[in-house]
């Protein structure tokens, strides 16, 4: 990019700079207090790093430095002159300078990488290699920080202020979010390390081995701890569930399709004859039992058990979910290139899908605020509200983002649930009350 370059060095005053989109949210007081106090004595030595802010004619935001920026406002006053380094920067490579700048210090937090490299990929529309080259990681250490993106932000901050180990961290992102607040309390309470958090954890998960139901879609499943070897370095055994509602109900599903699947008795209308009493026994010779008289007891062998009639509909029940999975798969390989097709099938998913809780519960604050932002909502709300929205726990946030006055997510289209991977707006000229924004804008 020709406009990627360094401008020039030189000093600017504090009252015109604000904070960036930092991956960045976890700070050591103690060397915060360090920093303040030095930069009272010798200034800023370092210069950080800004961008000019589109739209706003003098205001510039942090690339890089923005510790250095919080500690000079404390000591020096919110007006003072300090030096920075001005450069033009895209939204996406403002992100990835911060990544980088961030990850080289000693300190970086690796829930903070995680949050990070969820953003990266989703720019990158899923594709893990670009990622991985964007964020110069190798795909073992994405693969592990986009696991650890999976915990319940408790577990972000517990982990941030070091009262676990990553280990610890580790092994409640394989837990469903809802059960992980309660996990932290108990490893926090009874001091409990890493192999012991590992042998409580294994008290509640399920074996696969043994599972009846259809495990294709188990096989890429994040609750799966088999999937898990190859990105921690403390796993739980192969092949067991970390899931247990999910479980049961695709045990309980298995065996209603089972049940429906077998031959039923015919029915006849007719009243069955009285039946002289019989006790079943183990089959003996093969001649014919004696004719008993009426009353008495006969022995003779039960019948063997039939055998469930086998119909397409029962083998296509034991494949359902690699049937879909194939089927996607086959979709957006005819729809790839082809911007018709794919415009025809947002078409017909609008009429099916609409933002709801049951989605945005699925992610993380960091998600949720990408999401947003490609849907309009925060340039509806503004910049500053939505920032605010932030700070409430993931259901207050949810909440609001589903009940924002004066806006409808009727018609939108989240690039997570289209077949391109792109955000798709509402239809011109619905009336939907809010324009979209562009994805990369986060």
């Amino acid at each position: 990019m020709a406009d990627n370059v360094l401008k020039h060095a030189t000093t600017m005053s504090l009252a015109r700079i604000r904070p960036g989109d930092n991956p960045r949210r976890y700070f050591n007081q103690d060397k915060h207090a360090e920093l303040v106090a030095s930069i009272r004595i010798r200034g800023v030595l370092q210069p950080i790093l800004i961008r000019p802010v589109d739209g706003d004619e003098g205001q510039y935001s942090v690339v890089a430095g923005g510790r250095r920026r919080k500690a000079a406002i404390e000591a020096l006053g919110a007006d003072a002159d300090i030096p920075v380094i001005i450069r033009e920067m895209s939204d996406q490579e403002a992100l990835e300078a911060a990544i980088d700048e961030n990850d080289n210090r000693e300190d970086a937090s690796e829930t903070e990488q995680a949050d990070a490299a969820v953003r990266v990929l989703a720019a990158c529309n899923g594709e893990r290699a670009e990622a991985a080259r964007r964020l110069a990681w190798s795909p073992a250490k994405l693969d592990r920080r986009l696991a650890l993106a999976n915990l319940a932000d408790p577990v972000k901050v517990a982990l941030d202020e070091r009262r676990i180990k990553v280990g610890h961290a580790e092994l409640l992102a394989a837990v469903p979010a809802d059960k992980q607040e309660k996990a932290l309390d108990t490893i926090l309470v009874n001091s409990l390390g890493v192999a012991k958090t590992r042998e409580l954890l294994m008290r509640v998960t399920q074996s696969l081995a043994g599972a009846q139901f259809d495990k294709a879609e188990c096989t890429t499943c994040p609750f799966n701890a088999s999937t898990q070897r190859a990105l921690f370095a403390t796993h739980v055994e192969d092949g067991h569930c970390t899931n247990p509602g999910c479980f049961q109900l695709k045990t309980e599903a298995e065996a209603a399709a089972v049940a429906a699947a077998a031959p039923k008795p015919a029915a006849t209308g007719k009243k069955a004859d009285p039946a002289p009493v019989v006790e079943k026994a183990k089959p003996a010779a093969s001649a014919p039992a004696p004719a008993a008289p009426a009353g008495k007891t006969v022995k003779v062998a039960p019948p063997p058990p039939s055998a469930p009639k086998v119909t397409v509909e029962t083998i296509a029940n034991r494949v359902t979910a690699m049937r879909e999975s194939a089927w996607r798969k086959a979709l957006m390989q005819a729809v790839e290139g082809d911007p018709d097709i794919a415009a025809a099938f947002h078409a017909t998913l609008r009429d099916t899908f609409q933002v709801d809780r049951t989605f945005l519960s699925k992610f993380g604050k960091d998600e949720l605020k990408f999401i947003a932002q490609e849907c309009g909502l925060v340039d509806h709300m503004g910049a500053k509200a939505f920032a605010k929205l932030l700070d409430a726990p993931p259901p207050k946030i949810v909440d609001g983002m589903l009940n924002a006055t004066g806006f409808t997510w009727a018609g939108r289209l989240p690039s997570a649930m289209t077949l391109d991977g792109k955000y798709s707006p509402p239809p011109a000229g619905a009336g939907l009350g809010a324009h979209h924004a562009h994805p990369e804008k986060v």
